[in-house]
C-alpha cells in the first residue's frame, strides 16, 4: 500500500491541490509500521516544494 501511494504522489505533485489531497488519503491508509519510512521518503522527496503541507499533515 505505501508503494502504491509512493508512486501516487510522486504523479501528483505537480498540482498542490491534487498532492495535499491525496497525501490526506495516503495518511489515513499507510500502516502504522511503515508510517516512519513513509514519512522519510515524503521529506526526502517533497520537502522542498510542500514543506508546509508536509509539516502540517505529519503533525496531526
Amino acid at each position: 500500500m505505501t508503494e502504491m501511494y509512493m508512486y501516487i504522489l510522486d504523479k501528483v505533485s505537480f498540482d498542490p491541490a491534487l498532492f495535499q489531497k491525496e497525501l490526506a488519503k495516503a495518511i489515513k491508509q499507510v500502516q502504522p509500521s511503515e508510517m516512519q519510512t513513509f514519512k522519510s521518503w515524503c521529506l526526502e522527496n517533497f520537502d522542498k516544494k510542500y514543506n508546509k503541507e508536509l509539516i502540517e499533515i505529519f503533525n496531526k
